[in-house]
């Protein structure tokens, strides 16, 4: 456990429409940093590594979703300069995609037949993300092959046990593990510790090979192309086209056999015959229809499936 003595704190605009509850705190129950996060009364407590520094935070909205105000209460264990609390700025910034335009996605979401049904749910929800890499594709990997209820366990067992855990304001919030702390672990002890089964193996090698490789992380893969993003990210262990499509910071369409189900509905009007096989057809029509607004569509579809049933008169299978 590291306790966080030292605090600094920033204020910044995103950029508008904003909405910071849902941002922070998705209505499928996804969260920004870590699964075991504490959000009460507007007030987000979490904790990640930031710019190498782990970093406890208490995050609030003090603005509107067309004026939006974000106010960050940041932790660290040891007292930072001005330039480091800078960069740490920036960064977190990044994380919750204040400085994204949602302007292009709107347009085409309101002359969309399925998106506009979930402007009104979601106006104002932002995509975030992780500074590194690692924390993304070992959530992609402990989601493969395992119904939601016992990924969410895995994954709650995993970054309590692994991760450091962050002490401030009288709160205990564990981050994700850095490779470097997992890359020489025994996969058998991680099998059996969070019954991750062939996960385990995955997982420590998916941090070693990020670990003695320096992999790129979040920003500078978003400057590459997107091809050669995409090419990087295939070639960690346990990444495959649909994990690479979740992890991408260019963002992607991954359609697996859970979403070819919602998504074939959406499109066709019909459930896929054979989902497995069809998963290349539903794919290719998502990016067909919403182009470089793909990933942005799929995060809000499946934030917004059960109002989405009821509005299409369509069952939906919920996350």
């Amino acid at each position: 456990m590291t306790l966080l003595r030292h605090s600094f704190s920033i204020r910044f605009a995103p950029k508008a429409p904003y909405d910071f509850t849902l941002t922070v705190r998705k209505p499928a129950g996804w969260t920004l940093f870590s699964s075991i996060e504490a959000f009460e009364k507007g007030f987000l407590w979490t904790a990640a590594h930031i710019e190498g520094i782990l970093v406890g935070m208490k995050l609030s909205s003090e603005g509107t979703v067309d004026a939006p105000q974000v106010v960050a209460e940041l932790f660290t264990e040891r007292r930072m300069p001005t330039r480091r609390q800078k960069a740490i700025g920036r960064a977190l910034r990044r994380n919750i995609g204040a400085d994204d335009d949602l302007g292009g996605f709107y347009d085409i979401a309101r002359r969309d037949d399925i998106l506009k049904h979930v402007l009104d749910d979601l106006y104002g929800m932002h995509s975030t993300s992780q500074s590194t890499i690692f924390p993304d594709a070992a959530l992609a990997i402990l989601l493969q092959m395992a119904p939601i209820k016992r990924s969410n366990a895995m994954i709650d067992c995993f970054i309590t046990n692994y991760g450091e855990m962050a002490e401030f304001e009288a709160r205990r919030i564990p981050s994700w593990p850095l490779p470097a702390q997992l890359a020489g672990r025994d996969p058998a002890e991680l099998a059996k510790a969070c019954k991750l089964g062939y996960r385990a193996k995955r997982l420590v090698e998916l941090a070693k090979k990020i670990d003695s490789e320096g992999f790129p992380d979040t920003e500078e893969l978003e400057r590459l192309a997107p091809e050669e993003s995409k090419r990087l990210l295939l070639g960690l262990p346990g990444i495959g086209p649909y994990s690479a499509d979740i992890v991408d910071p260019h963002g992607g369409f991954p359609i697996d056999v859970w979403s070819a189900d919602v998504f074939g509905k959406l499109f066709f009007g019909e459930e896929p015959k054979d989902k497995r096989a069809d998963i290349e057809c539903i794919k290719t029509e998502g990016l067909r229809r919403w182009g470089k607004w793909s990933w942005m569509a799929f995060l809000y579809v499946v934030q917004d499936l059960e109002n989405l049933s009821k509005k299409l008169e369509i069952k939906l299978r919920l996350i």
